[in-house]
């Protein structure tokens, strides 16, 4: 079925795409703290700021705005990120000596 909104889920249906977004992204960044700094939370804002900042209806200093915050907030998921589990001792070793073991010549 053919229709003739534009193919982006972004975007806008008589200018008011952006202003819902808008209101959107908002609304969950003044429940971020509120919610004790959640880095699920954090990963939406900066999902919804990037998605506003290319969007085509959106004013440059309103689209360099949320170009910015979106920086901002990905560093903020980046800092949240969990940190992969460290090699136990023994898994090291045997890494070191693995790496030992190729490093030296057969004999011949």
């Amino acid at each position: 079925m053919a229709t003739d909104q534009p193919a982006s889920k972004f975007s806008s249906v008589n200018g008011q795409q952006p202003e819902l977004m808008l209101s959107a992204v908002l609304h969950l960044m003044s429940h971020y703290h509120a919610n004790g700094a959640c880095p699920k939370l954090a990963g939406v804002i900066e999902r919804h700021l990037q998605a506003l900042s290319s969007l085509p209806d959106l004013g440059p200093v309103l689209q360099a705005t949320c170009q910015q915050l979106s920086q901002q907030w990905a560093a903020l998921v980046a800092l949240h990120r969990p940190v992969p589990p460290k090699a136990s001792v023994i898994a090291r070793l045997a890494r070191m000596l693995g790496a030992r073991r190729a490093a030296m010549p057969l004999p011949q």
